[in-house]
């Protein structure tokens, strides 16, 4: 804001109303000449000296006031109030010595030289000066008031000291009149000041409109009721390559767009296109927005907009950053970052479009392919090596790719494959054949070279009797039978695997309903111990006897649970009623539970351990937790610390299936275990191997000096017995040798029961060789 000095005026008013004073020397000039001149006349007619003395000393004023006015108004102009204050002030005193002059002149014409002549004149050049105080002095109201008593005072003295009534009352008189007058200099004032500071109200505005309007990053033009450009701004005249906004000015919309079909940027028509959207949203008041591709990659976005008094606005912007990240986002959003190929959201969209058109009665395929033993791959080489198998799939799938055939990633290690225009069952069978025979081989990925081997399932349909989600539903029950088949293969859908499809999904509702209502059964394994041939402990086993298909192999329906992810819940009621019944028998006699791999990742797996022995009542050194590898590889850290913290609360660890993994070996001395289970794949030809035998010796030798109790699993057979007992000397054996497995009043009326080894029996079968084996 302008800094304010003794007055109401800025500083930025006050500097010109100074200059005013100064700006015009010709009509002072004029204006003395005229007086030196008349009161020269007065001197010629009357012949008295004092007129001559008042016309030199106004001659000498005049030289004096008039360089002043000269010196100042040659001058650079003031730079801050002090300055502008001093040239007002050397103004007052020349302009003051120039009125005591015009009054003594009245004075002397009025009271000491009688004369009529020279009275008229002295009063009319006085007046006539006094006109002029209020034009020439309204920058500087002293020297208005200055003037206005040099020269009214004076008149009015000359007319009081005549002495007569009239006179006394003309010069009382003179007094309103010339207070009129600097009133009237007041208003003159006012008037320019106001003036002046609108004119710099307007400038600032201007000024601020000018630099907003330049500095904006849209190209804009308002456009005239004519449809000429009245208004554009810097970036305008950028955006056309014009040098300043003034050439736009005038050009009507046409002429601009013409430049750059000129320039070989637009095509004429896209041209045309143009103007008819944007004249067309100027004349229906409407905004419309208009996004325009150049022929060298740029991209301008066009407004037209309605504005007031009949004007109209067109911003235009290069938007060619915003497109390419539009287009990039679009891109991520439509396809796989790791492959490239359409992800499952974008190719389910292009499917339906062209499901939507063409001929009803055409038929098309679904293929859907899946890597074997992908997971496999990610556990024992890590996911960067997965990737990098998918990669080189798809590269190979991306080439078998055309207009009819539309390849995807939908997920993981699963891909999808559209065929348009099939011909028949053999034709799709031709195509697909090509692709698998395509990816046969070994692909390197980062040092290894990894066999490429995927199964596959596809479903035909004609596109009017079908729609996209149907044939993947198809398309993926093919797929499951393909791999029930031995994978490496790929199927076609028929109906029977729908009314599978159909049955598995019944039986997963029933089993939900199984485990709501606790309609499952556990039953348990005897484990014998060598040296006692007692039962030292058992296995609680799940039991489903679905009321309609009676009992369900827990081969099937554990999957089933595992795949509907209530695999927990089920092993939340083995807990429970394992450790309900353990207490129930005697004391020397545990239970173990095998809990899956999605178990130890629920963070309150531990607690859940912790109320089925609370509420049981059972000493924790009585249940047994059995860990599989699959649980290990999903998260050995978090595993590892579910088990330490079961353990400290006085819980058996042991590790079930061992030597069947890839890393089995490496847990015996990285976790806290106290037993491991030797898989029954070990015993199938103990009998008749010495290698196997061998092995299984040294696994028992090695977990022996580890602490570790020894469990073998799958003894079925005497012989199997007799070598065990005589050669490998585990701990316990657990098998369809002891019994199968008992509900738990069974164990508890068997766990008195002795198994008498008698190693010069001959092995017997069925029933009689184990009442042979078992006496009570």
């Amino acid at each position: 804001m302008p800094t304010r000095r003794k007055s109401d005026i800025s500083v930025d008013v006050y500097i010109p109303f100074v200059e005013t004073l100064f700006r015009d020397g010709l009509t002072l000039s004029i204006g003395f000449a005229a007086q030196i001149l008349l009161v020269g006349l007065c001197y010629w007619k009357t012949g008295d000296p004092i007129y001559l003395y008042v016309a030199v000393g106004l001659a000498v004023v005049a030289v004096l006031r008039l360089t002043n006015v000269r010196k100042y108004r040659n001058a650079p102009r003031p730079r801050d109030w002090h300055e502008a204050r001093q040239r007002e002030n050397d103004y007052i005193v020349y302009g003051s010595l120039h009125g005591l002059m015009l009054g003594m002149f009245c004075f002397v014409g009025i009271y000491l030289a009688h004369d009529n002549f020279a009275e008229i004149a002295a009063v009319s050049v006085t007046l006539a000066s006094a006109t002029s105080i209020s034009g020439r002095n309204y920058g500087s109201p002293r020297m208005v008031m200055i003037f206005i008593m040099t020269m009214t005072w004076p008149i009015s003295l000359g007319f009081i000291l005549r002495g007569d009534m009239y006179h006394v009352i003309l010069g009382t008189l003179s007094v309103p009149f010339f207070f009129a007058i600097r009133r009237f200099a007041d208003l003159v004032r006012d008037v320019l000041f106001t003036a002046i500071s609108e004119e710099r109200k307007a400038n600032r505005l201007a000024e601020r409109f000018n630099r907003a309007l330049n500095t904006m990053s849209h190209g804009l033009v308002m456009l005239g009721p004519d449809g000429k450009v009245v208004v554009a701004n810097a970036e305008a005249a950028h955006l056309m390559s014009l040098k300043s906004p003034d050439a736009l000015l005038g050009r009507p919309i046409h002429s601009l767009l013409m430049r750059g079909v000129a320039g070989g940027m637009l095509d004429a028509k896209d041209c045309r296109f143009i103007e008819a959207q944007l004249t067309r949203a100027l004349r229906e008041g409407r905004s419309r927005k208009v996004l325009v591709s150049f022929t060298n990659g740029q991209h301008y976005e066009f407004s037209a907009r309605e504005g007031s008094q009949e004007l109209g606005v067109i911003t235009f912007e290069d938007v060619t950053a915003r497109v390419e990240a539009e287009e990039k986002i679009r891109s991520m959003a439509r396809y796989d970052s790791l492959t490239g190929l359409p992800n499952r959201a974008y190719f389910h969209e292009v499917v339906q479009a062209a499901l939507a058109g063409g001929d009803r009665d055409r038929l098309c395929a679904i293929a859907v392919l899946d890597l074997d033993d992908f997971k496999s791959i990610n556990d024992t080489l890590g996911h960067p090596i997965g990737d990098g198998l998918i990669y080189a799939v798809a590269e190979k799938l991306a080439a078998f790719a055309t207009d009819t055939v539309r390849v995807s990633r939908f997920g993981g290690d699963e891909f999808m494959i559209f065929f348009d225009r099939v011909e028949d069952d053999s034709h799709l069978a031709a195509m697909i054949d090509r692709i698998f025979a395509g990816l046969q081989g070994d692909v390197d990925v980062a040092g290894h070279a990894l066999h490429v081997q995927m199964s596959g399932g596809a479903v035909l349909a004609r596109v009017k009797d079908t729609d996209v989600d149907a044939m993947t539903v198809k398309a993926d029950l093919a797929l499951y039978k393909a791999k029930e088949f031995g994978k490496n293969n790929w199927r076609l859908f028929e109906a029977a695997m729908d009314a599978a499809f159909r049955n598995r999904q019944l039986m997963k509702a029933d089993l939900r309903t199984a485990i709501e209502t606790r309609s499952l059964r556990v039953v348990y394994q005897p484990i014998v111990a060598l040296d006692t041939m007692r039962i030292t402990s058992c296995e609680a086993l799940c039991r489903w006897d679905h009321p309609d298909l009676g009992p369900i192999s827990p081969g099937i329906f554990i999957p089933l649970a595992e795949e509907m992810g209530i695999v927990s819940e089920i092993s939340a009621f083995m807990l429970d009623a394992a450790c309900r019944e353990c207490a129930k028998w005697p004391d020397q006699i545990g239970v173990s539970v095998n809990l899956s791999a999605r178990d130890f990742r629920n963070r309150n797996i531990v607690e859940r351990v912790r109320d089925a022995l609370a509420s049981a009542k059972l000493s924790a050194h009585r249940l047994e937790i059995e860990v599989t590898e699959t649980a290990l590889l999903d998260d050995k850290s978090l595993t590892r610390k579910f088990i330490e913290e079961m353990r400290q609360t006085g819980v058996r660890i042991a590790l079930d299936d061992f030597g069947t993994g890839y890393s089995s070996l490496s847990y015996l001395h990285t976790l806290p275990l106290d037993k491991i289970k030797i898989d029954r794949s070990f015993l199938l030809d103990v009998t008749r191997s010495r290698r196997s035998l061998e092995l299984l010796k040294g696994i028992v030798n090695l977990s022996r000096p580890l602490g570790l109790t020894v469990t073998v699993e799958g003894v079925e057979t005497f012989d199997q017995l007799k070598i065990l007992a005589t050669e490998v000397k585990p701990d316990l054996l657990q098998g369809f040798l002891f019994g199968s497995a008992l509900s738990a009043a069974g164990i508890e009326t068997m766990s008195s029961t002795v198994w008498h080894f008698a190693p010069d029996r001959p092995a017997a079968k069925g029933k009689q060789r184990r009442d042979n084996l078992l006496q009570g």
